[in-house]
């Protein structure tokens, strides 16, 4: 794994510490760069903390226990997770032949609320002012 260019941020240390040992029913495994964990042999769950964090955006963007995740499948079976509106930025990625990505971002979701939150997902409904009787 490489480490994330913010991977040094002391709010990153607050979240590896208190990693679950297990994620998606994978276990916990060592890593070799700051800031990151893993779970599986061979890992089907991996996180990096110190991303650089996105900006508003339109891609699917969905509230899990008080987390706001952007879902990006793109690259299916892999799903990318970004803890949205977090600083510094944290994304997981999950094999979705290995582990369930909705199971990983539950089991993450405590130690990423450890990551101040600048910004939240919003949706279309949250931009218009429909006013009485709308």
């Amino acid at each position: 794994m490489d480490a994330a260019p913010d991977a040094n941020d002391p709010a990153c240390a607050d979240v590896i510490v208190r990693l679950p040992q297990t994620v998606a029913e994978l276990d916990k495994r060592t890593t070799n760069a700051q800031a990151t964990g893993a779970w599986g042999d061979p890992a089907g769950v991996l996180l990096y903390c110190g991303i650089e964090p996105s900006g508003p955006t339109t891609q699917e963007c969905v509230n899990v226990n008080g987390v706001d995740w952007i879902v990006d499948d793109s690259r299916a079976p892999l799903y990318r997770f970004e803890a949205y509106g977090r600083s510094p930025g944290l994304e997981v990625i999950v094999d979705s032949e290995k582990a369930s990505g909705t199971a990983a971002v539950l089991d993450l979701g405590a130690v990423v609320k450890e990551l101040p939150q600048v910004r939240q997902c919003t949706s279309v409904d949250d931009t218009f002012d429909l006013g009485p009787g709308a």
